[in-house]
């Protein structure tokens, strides 16, 4: 007697994990949200889960320090400064000693080209953070993905086996009565009874791999809550060309504008590098007296 194991199932689980796969990438690159799928977690859920994921609240804080990075290059690194000195003379001819001072007050000023240059560093650096956060986003929401359809083909698996587990028990049942008539031989009651204990075994199986991939999608998607009961849906056509959808992702590619944008930074900074060759002037004013008042110097 032999048996033959086949989930029937596993086509229609990828073909709807592909469909899942291109619409996901398609809302997280920005495009219109889709309808709302059964075997799919709620919209808001997934909105909550990805906003608290650690890799996007890195990268939002990261988008605060390149804008707090563009203030500073803004600002400008020089600041006016002051400068005040006393000394005392000794005039040997008049015998006695003469108080003398100074004050300087300067500042140094950048080149108008080292401006708009430090300027557009730090456009630049914001508009990177935040491209690395929708990059962020875009591969927590794969990963959430990937998890999620882990799960769901641990569930089906395990409802697979719960099913092998009743047919070969209803089986073993005839093949048991059919013993009790002299209908069959012992050996087939063992081994109908055989093919329910591994049915009964790899059911326990799969649900310990449903536990798992549960206990891993919460733990990295805590926000997110597993439904009771997972409904059995057919793929649902996402519409539009494989060309279209080509040229829809690499318009909303976020790590294909992120590297853009990072190649501008650089050429930036190399100008700014090179700008550095020609120093910045100084201006100042100066005033002193000297010889106990007897001198007034202006600078």
């Amino acid at each position: 007697m032999t048996n033959s194991i086949v989930v029937p199932g596993a086509r229609r689980w990828f073909l709807r994990a592909v469909c899942a796969v291109s619409m996901a990438v398609a809302a997280a690159a920005g495009a219109a949200a889709p309808a709302a799928l059964t075997d799919l977690p709620p919209p808001a859920l997934v909105a909550a889960a990805l906003d608290a994921h650690p890799a996007v609240a890195g990268a939002r804080a990261g988008v605060t320090v390149e804008e707090a990075q563009r203030r500073r290059l803004v600002a400008g690194p020089y600041e006016s400064g002051v400068r005040l000195g006393r000394q005392s003379r000794h005039d040997a001819l008049a015998g006695r000693s003469l108080g003398e001072w100074d004050l300087t007050v300067e500042r140094t000023l950048r080149l108008p080209a080292k401006t708009g240059l430090d300027e557009r560093l730090g456009t630049l650096g914001v508009e990177a953070a935040r491209l690395a956060v929708g990059a962020a986003r875009h591969e927590a929401a794969r990963g959430l993905l990937r998890q999620w359809f882990a799960w769901l083909r641990a569930v089906a698996q395990r409802s697979h086996w719960d099913e092998q587990r009743m047919l070969f028990a209803r089986q073993a049942a005839l093949v048991a009565r059919r013993v009790e008539l002299g209908d069959a031989a012992r050996q087939d009651q063992w081994l109908a009874e055989a093919a329910v204990a591994q049915a009964e075994a790899a059911e326990v199986q799969a649900l310990t791999r449903v536990e798992v991939a549960a206990a891993e999608l919460l733990r990295s998607y805590p926000q997110l809550r597993l439904p009771a009961r997972v409904p059995a849906l057919e793929p649902v056509p996402v519409g539009d060309t494989a060309e279209a959808w080509l040229a829809r992702i690499t318009e909303r590619n976020h790590e294909l504008a992120l590297a853009r944008v990072e190649v501008e930074l650089r050429r930036a900074a190399a100008g700014r590098a090179h700008a550095d060759v020609r120093p910045d002037p100084t201006l100042g004013l100066r005033l002193a007296s000297e010889r106990a008042g007897a001198e007034r110097v202006v600078g």
